[in-house]
This record gives structure tokens, sequence and C-alpha cells, in this order.
């Protein structure tokens, strides 16, 4: 496995400050000190540190060796999630209910990797702008980072992303051209009935048993209201209601999240939910109100960016080790702003068996032994996408 040897070297440095960030974990616009500890390792190898994009973001930006004027992003996640951590290693989370448990610890130090070892060698022409990203978790922070200039203030031809994958072998990757993650958008349908007492039902109108008829009937929608060609998921994930046992409450709450690959079926998802809450709730005396947010787009690799990612892995890990053509997953990312503005790809990054312990677990950690595979893969890109001059 050809990864670059110079990296070899400081694969023992790269895992300290993984579990250096793993064990100070911080959630969405909150990265103060993951910001501070990637700024300062940028200064320490010499690249120009730009901060205060989303409040938390870091750009470090790199001229090579040889003249040329174009320029590309590597970007990588900082934040935690709000998980209360199970594992007993000595770098477990210090942070009471923070966890880096989607490894982003482990995406920020191989673009740190990359970043130490271009430094180094400035093989390349052009400037690379290593990218720095506060939360990616359920907030956006790329759609603000887009939003308050970042492609202006740092201009790109094409943006790369990169997530690790568990149950994926180490030492393989995979991306496909086109859709490669789902769109993300929540939901929340308020059901407004009567209060009464649990023995006297028919004083009042139950919200809980509108409110469940509506769950079910949300589920109808991808059975029913979408092609059978067309992957899409509508999940209540959360129902709140009532305080105590004899007591029919005024209203109950349901929330949950909506998954698809084309606009249009956003729309229809959207369109589909308001009919049928407002329907049921009708059909049983009950008032509703729907709160619909889209939060991220669909995850869209570009082909010619796809084409190079994949070369590019093929020369870190071996062609046979390369899935061009993975199956895109429902899972959701903000990366999809950066590529609504630019061309680009996102590729996954085998993280190894996941035991049991996946993305979002308490008990999940990153694989170190991948940190210079993926390191490797990033510097690997800028010198070959930028290898020459005007």
């Amino acid at each position: 496995m050809p990864i670059v040897n110079r990296i070899a070297d400081f694969h023992q440095e790269l895992a300290a400050w993984r579990h250096e960030i793993h064990a100070h974990p911080e959630t969405a616009f909150e990265e103060l000190g993951t910001a501070e500890f990637v700024a300062r390792r940028l200064q320490e190898f010499g690249i120009s540190v730009y901060r205060g994009l989303a409040g938390t973001g870091v750009i470090g930006t790199l001229a090579g060796a040889r003249p040329g004027g174009r320029a590309i992003a590597l970007r990588a996640d900082m934040d935690a999630l709000p998980i209360q951590e199970r594992n007993g290693f000595d770098y477990a989370s210090q942070n009471p209910g923070k966890m880096h448990a989607c490894g982003h610890d482990g995406h920020t130090v191989m673009l740190l990797g990359a970043a130490r070892y271009l430094a180094e060698t400035r093989n390349f022409a052009g400037t690379v702008h290593f990218i720095f990203q506060p939360a990616e978790e359920n907030e956006g922070g790329g759609r603000v980072m887009v939003r308050e200039g970042l492609f202006e203030k740092f201009p790109v031809e094409a943006v790369f992303g990169m997530h690790n994958w568990p149950g994926m072998p180490a030492g393989k990757f995979a991306l496909r051209a086109g859709p490669m993650m789902a769109s993300y958008d929540i939901f929340e349908i308020t059901v407004k009935g009567k209060g009464a007492h649990a023995a006297l039902p028919h004083l009042g109108v139950d919200p809980v048993i509108a409110a469940a008829q509506i769950a079910m009937g949300l589920q109808t929608i991808t059975s029913r209201n979408t092609s059978p060609l067309d992957s899409a998921v509508v999940s209540v994930t959360q129902i709140h209601g009532g305080d105590t046992w004899n007591v029919i409450p005024d209203e109950v709450v349901l929330r949950g999240t909506t998954r698809s690959f084309k606009s249009e079926l956003q729309d229809a998802i959207e369109a589909a939910i308001r009919r049928i809450a407002e329907g049921v709730a009708a059909a049983m005396g009950a008032g509703v109100a729907l709160r619909y947010e889209r939060r991220y787009p669909p995850t869209v690799n570009s082909a010619a960016e796809s084409d190079v990612a994949a070369a590019i892995a093929s020369e870190v890990v071996g062609e046979a080790n390369v899935d061009r053509d993975v199956t895109p997953t429902m899972g959701a990312e903000d990366f999809a702003f950066m590529l609504q503005a630019k061309p680009g790809a996102y590729v996954f990054i085998g993280n190894g068996p996941s035991n049991g312990a996946g993305l979002h677990n308490p008990h999940y950690d990153f694989n170190d032994e991948i940190l210079p595979i993926g390191a490797s893969y990033w510097a690997r890109l800028v010198e070959r996408l930028l290898a020459k001059g005007p």
C-alpha cells in the first residue's frame, strides 16, 4: 500500500493529535479549542491561516513551489456529537455529554497530516485551501461558510471531502459520480386537541390518538405516494405529549426526518406530510400545525472530479481497493452545500470492522491505522491535480 513515506514517518504524531482532539470534543459552533489546535498546527507548518467563517471555521492557504493560477480546496469537519461516550480508553471524552462519535477528529487530523507534508514539499503548482469546517452535525456549518463568502474569499475550481466508513475494510475507498448521500429535511407536527379526564374521553378531543394515526399514515408516503424506483425515507423519531396517567393532554408533538435524492421528491414528501396530518386531524376533530425545514440537500458528486478522486485513491491503495460505483446512502452531509457552489467529489474511506459500534454509537472510535492513508490521499490529490504550472 503506497502511502507517502514522509506521512508514515509521523503516523504516531498524527495519532497523538487525534487523541487530543477526541478527548476534548466540542459540538456545533462551539469548536473553539479544536479551531485553536488546528490553527496552531497550520501556523507551525508555515501555512497562512484565516479564521472566523461560520464563527469557528479555519482555512489554511498554501501556495506550491511552482507558479500556477489554479486552486482547489480540501475540507474536513471538526465538530462532535451530543453523546455520552462509553469507551474506557485513556483518551475518551473529558467533556460530559459530548463525543467524537462520527470520526471528525480523524477527518481533521488526516487533513492536518496532508497539510504538514505539503507545506514541507510544496511539490505542486497553484494553491490549495484547507477548509476546517464547524457544525456539520445537524446545524449546517457548510451552508454558513458558503453563505459568508467562502468561495469568494478563497476562489477554487473544485472542492473535495472525505468521511470514514465503519464496516468498510481499512485500505479501501468508495465513491460514485452523481448522488452520493441523500437530502436531510426535518418536520414537526403539533396536534391540537382538547384536554379531558382519561375516564371521560368523550368530553375532549384526544390528540394522542390523532397523533398515533398520523404517525402510521406517514408510513404510507414512501409505500404509496412515491415511485418504487425512487429512494425515500420518512421517519417519525419523537412523540411528546401528556404529563400523567389520568389526563388526556391538549396537544401532542411529533418530530422526524425525511430523506431523498431529488428536489421534486422533497416537494412531494412535504406536501404529503401536510395532507395526511391535516386530513387525519380534521377527521378526528383536532387541529394541526406543521413546521417543515429543508436542512441539507443531496450530496452530488460531479463526474470529472469523481474520476480524479477515484484515480488518486487507486494510486494510494490500488485499483482493486476502490469502489467507483458505491451504493448511495440515505445519510446526509452538509458538504452538499459546497458541492452546490463548486464541482467536487466526496469519498468514503474504510474505517475497518465496526464491531457493533458504527457512526453515532457511544462505543465508536476512529481507526488510527487509516490516518496515513487518508492523509496520503489528500496529498496525492493536490500533487496530481495541481501538477502543472500555467
